[in-house]
């Protein structure tokens, strides 16, 4: 892993998606569907879904639901969706520093 001063990024995979959490680590235990979740947080079950399938991502409003759901922080799965963002946006190359 690499560290940047505030967030340790895997180098060699992109980092899990915050709705394979809330699916396989939250939903399936508690044995609720994304419907009775949709149902809880007042969204769509379109969009609970394409969460739950991590084509969509974890926006701030979200995070907050899904914190009192769950008595997490909207923190815990804004981290997770920005450490599955950077990984997933590396880039092949790097650029030499601007300065010094």
């Amino acid at each position: 892993m690499d560290y940047d001063g505030s967030v340790m990024l895997l180098t060699h995979r992109v980092s899990t998606h915050p709705g394979e959490i809330l699916s396989e680590g939250i939903l399936v235990p508690l044995g609720k569907s994304d419907g009775a979740l949709a149902a809880h947080n007042q969204e769509p079950v379109s969009r609970v879904e394409a969460i739950l399938r991590c084509e969509e991502p974890v926006d701030a409003e979200l995070a907050w639901k899904l914190a009192m759901a769950f008595g997490t922080t909207p923190q815990f799965w804004l981290n997770l969706q920005s450490a599955h963002d950077l990984t997933r946006t590396r880039p092949e190359r790097t650029l030499a520093k601007l300065v010094g």
